[in-house]
């Protein structure tokens, strides 16, 4: 057997492809297109979305994104809505932070959307404020 004298596979030689662009032109909806707030993952390049029109669907990420664009709970994006199925769409794009900041003020996304915000921070919201889980100190 030979013995390992590389510093990694082809993925190392093709380099990390940082995706550095400063600046790209902001993607507005089309229409069969609508913004969507990833909810959840579901493994498999699926994912549960909000889209801002007030409906859940479940989303799948494009074969040209899988394994280049990381998409999390919480990343806005740009999602394709299928004729045929109402109930599912296709994850088209991803903003980052600062270009969906700028997708709220030009009025694009609504004012309650919230950007940079993971799933456990939305599921903290939900809960009521009281942050007594029932044990009390005092009689130590």
């Amino acid at each position: 057997m030979p013995k390992p004298k590389g510093k990694g596979g082809k993925n190392r030689r093709r380099g990390k492809g940082d995706g550095e662009e400063s600046k790209r032109e902001l993607e507005f909806k089309e229409d069969g297109q609508e913004y969507s707030q990833i909810v959840k993952m579901l493994g498999n390049g699926r994912c549960e979305c909000f889209c801002f029109d007030g409906v859940t669907r479940l989303g799948h990420i494009r074969g040209k994104m899988r394994k280049k664009v990381w998409i999390t709970a919480g990343d806005i994006v740009l999602v394709a809505k299928r004729d045929f199925q109402d109930e599912k769409v296709d994850i088209v794009h991803k903003y980052t932070a600062d270009e969906a900041r700028n997708l709220k003020q030009y009025g694009e996304l609504p004012e309650n959307a919230r950007i940079n915000e993971t799933a456990v921070d939305m599921a903290m919201d939900n809960d009521n404020d009281d942050d007594d889980l029932g044990i009390s100190f005092d009689d130590i």
